[in-house]
């Protein structure tokens, strides 16, 4: 028995048809079958019911099926994480960030990165879901960037800093730092603002703020896109509250307004790192100044 003959099983167990089984895997459906006789006669067990139409899955081919699944993921995963460590300095590491740190904090970070470590590469993925802790655990990730700090003991966390949180408004809106008293004359405005139904964590503090100050925004474009909110701001379709870091990117006709609210940047990754890389690009991470 080896891996191939596992994914062979795996692929038809999915299919039950040899013939599309067959196309997927490359093979001659009668090479498929052999392969699959093969390992039953290994195991001495049979793994499908047989006949001229129909392939069905044994109940002990059932169980193999979800067992084999969960090991071959494991298994990819590892060979992954083998590869990371083999490419070393001169390989490639993958960063997940939220999108409110792709305008100030990042490109710093990339920058100091690509000085001291020129021939690595960076592979950069922006989740929408922000479920960093499942792309750490499934090496899909290497280093992880997110509002919040990661509870997991296969996971390490550090803070690297606060920042603001601000109303990004039209250059000509009514509402100044003067106004900061009473946010709750914001009642009327329309928002363009990440869905408060979500479950990432700005979404969170945004429905914390509404709630502190006593009133339901009138939401009229969900978004989690940081420069596609700054742009429909500045063409005046709302105002929005974003991380101060958005500030960076100079959006013309849009003036921000800091709140008394802070919301941190922590970096992530797995405990027992193997690939001796990602301390060094940790240990930069931390020397990464970021402007306000």
């Amino acid at each position: 028995m080896n891996i191939q003959q596992i994914k062979y099983f795996l692929i038809l167990a999915n299919e039950l048809h040899f013939w599309r089984s067959a196309e997927k895997t490359f093979i001659s459906q009668s090479s498929l079958s052999r392969q699959i006789q093969s390992l039953e006669q290994e195991l001495d067990v049979q793994l499908f019911e047989r006949d001229k139409r129909n392939v069905k899955l044994t109940d002990a081919g059932a169980f193999l099926k979800e067992k084999y699944t969960h090991l071959i993921s494991e298994l990819d995963q590892i060979h992954r994480q083998a590869k990371k460590i083999n490419e070393g300095l001169s390989g490639k590491i993958s960063i997940s960030y939220p999108g409110s740190i792709s305008f100030n904090f990042l490109p710093s970070f990339l920058k100091v990165l690509n000085t001291n470590l020129p021939e690595l590469k960076f592979e950069l993925t922006e989740p929408t879901d922000e479920n960093h802790e499942k792309l750490l655990l499934r090496y899909e990730t290497d280093i992880a960037f997110s509002r919040d700090a990661i509870e997991n003991i296969h996971i390490e966390s550090l803070k690297l800093h606060s920042e603001s949180i601000c109303l990004a408004v039209p250059y000509n809106h009514w509402f100044h730092e003067t106004s900061l008293t009473s946010l709750n004359k914001l009642k009327d405005e329309k928002f363009i603002i990440s869905g408060l139904h979500e479950k990432t964590f700005f979404a969170s503090l945004l429905r914390s703020f509404f709630l502190k100050h006593d009133f339901e925004p009138k939401i009229i474009i969900e978004s989690d896109f940081g420069g596609m909110i700054l742009n429909l701001v500045a063409k005046g379709l709302g105002i929005s509250i974003l991380p101060i870091s958005f500030k960076i990117a100079k959006t013309q006709n849009v003036r921000f307004i800091a709140l008394d609210e802070k919301i941190d940047l922590y970096m992530h990754w797995r405990k027992k790192e193997a690939n001796k890389t990602i301390k060094q690009v940790i240990a930069y991470a931390e020397s990464v100044k970021v402007l306000e």
